[in-house]
């Protein structure tokens, strides 16, 4: 088969195809070129996990039945993070996840950090997006492109006892995320900041934000630079929103007024701001997947036993079998929606192409996490209509996968456009 794939250019150029059917064969060759898989000497599933990447999500679910799911519900209706929780995650290495040891961090895999979004969104989805925010975004890009000075000085303090945000969104600027006005002035030694941000999550409890201006506008979206700012330079909470789901994680509005930052905190390189942050979003939806597939299995893992021990016409409603085709359908989505995960988190790491497959796994992972809260409330009737037994806030949780870092539509035309270029 290698032989022949080798050889298929060649092939084509010398037969006497006509150009219709030569152009199909070259197409041909070009998706058997692209992506190809690797060989590999022991094949694995894509259930194969390390030892330390088991023993973290072992810890990590541990953590969030004992400390994180007592106080869900309270969290939920006050619509704040509890800080003895946030203290928590930093005592238990969870906000330095893939941080190296040098700077206090755990030093894991991605898939390991993945992991651990899931299992914390099994519980609860607001603490998975605090932790998954702060690690797959915030943390990855100071790693990825800050001056030795700079990991030294931030990643430090995120590893250790500092919420960090990321903030690229504006009023103007969603899913359009280029189209951003906050404005950084050169002023020699300093920038000088205005402008606004909105939606921005973890931004009440971070003291240190990632944020992306425009230095030259005449330039477009290669005049955007990212910045680390620090909170007490004068970055304003205006406006705390009230939310549908995931409400005790904060997203916030941000003013910015004549905040002055130091040269030296230009995150990279001027004016490639915008490469950053597409780099930053992508790897960013695994993330967000790993979230709702923890959401649509929390729900699930309420939902189920319920439905094994409510007893209606003499029997289980979970025996009867409009329940049974309905939960098995179910399972198998979300299996799907795992699998897509995993293996875009283990193609990251290998340094392989994964936008794509990064942009799947958070389409389906959304979809899917939608579908299992609804029926879970469905399968438990009254009861999960209720509050008290937390169906019905994954349910309200889930909303937010097919929105947040680029809406399901968004997600569809990556992979669109990703597909075209194979077919051209």
């Amino acid at each position: 088969m290698l032989r022949l794939t080798q050889r298929l250019p060649q092939l084509v150029a010398r037969s006497s195809l006509s150009n219709v059917a030569r152009q199909a064969a070259k197409r041909n060759y070009a998706a058997l070129t692209y992506s190809t898989p690797t060989a590999h000497e022991a094949p694995t599933s894509l259930q194969a996990f390390t030892e330390e990447e088991l023993m973290l999500k072992d810890t990590v679910a541990r953590f969030a039945r004992e400390v994180v799911q007592p106080k869900v519900q309270e969290m939920d209706e006050a619509e704040v993070m509890d800080k003895s929780i946030i203290n928590a995650m930093f005592e238990n290495g969870l906000m330095g996840l893939e941080t190296p040891s040098e700077y206090g961090g755990a030093e894991c895999s991605f898939t390991a950090a993945i992991l651990a979004v899931e299992e914390l969104a099994k519980i609860d989805p607001s603490i998975s997006a605090l932790c998954d925010i702060h690690n797959t975004l915030t943390n990855t890009v100071i790693r990825k492109y800050a001056t030795p000075e700079l990991k030294e000085k931030y990643l430090t303090r995120l590893a250790t006892d500092t919420v960090g945000s990321f903030c690229i969104s504006e009023a103007g600027a969603g899913s359009d995320a280029f189209a951003l006005q906050t404005r950084a002035e050169d002023k020699g030694d300093h920038y000088i900041l205005n402008g606004g941000k909105m939606w921005i999550s973890n931004s009440a409890e971070a003291e240190i934000f990632v944020i992306f201006a425009n230095v030259d506008p005449s330039k477009g979206y290669k005049g955007i630079t990212a910045f680390i700012v620090e909170k007490e330079w004068g970055v304003e909470i205006a406006k705390k929103e009230k939310k549908l789901g995931i409400r005790s994680s904060s997203t916030c509005v941000l003013n910015f007024d004549d905040v002055r930052i130091p040269k030296e905190n230009v995150l990279g390189k001027v004016g490639d701001g915008y490469k950053y942050a597409i780099d930053s979003l992508n790897e960013g939806r695994i993330g967000i997947a790993a979230q709702m597939i923890g959401c649509a299995q929390g729900a699930y893992d309420i939902a189920l036993p319920y439905m094994m021990e409510r007893k209606q016409f003499g029997q289980a409603i979970g025996t009867f079998q409009a329940m049974q085709h309905q939960f098995a359908e179910v399972a198998v989505e979300i299996e799907a929606a795992k699998l897509l995960t995993y293996n875009a988190a283990r193609l990251k790491e290998e340094n392989k192409p994964f936008v794509m497959e990064a942009a799947m796994a958070k389409w389906l992972a959304a979809k899917v996490a939608e579908k299992a809260s609804s029926y879970a409330v469905e399968w438990m009737g009254g009861n999960g209509f209720v509050r008290e037994t937390g169906v019905e806030k994954f349910y309200r949780d889930a909303k937010i996968g097919s929105i947040y870092e680029g809406t399901n539509n968004i997600q569809l035309q990556t992979i669109a456009k990703i597909i075209s270029t194979k077919y051209k």
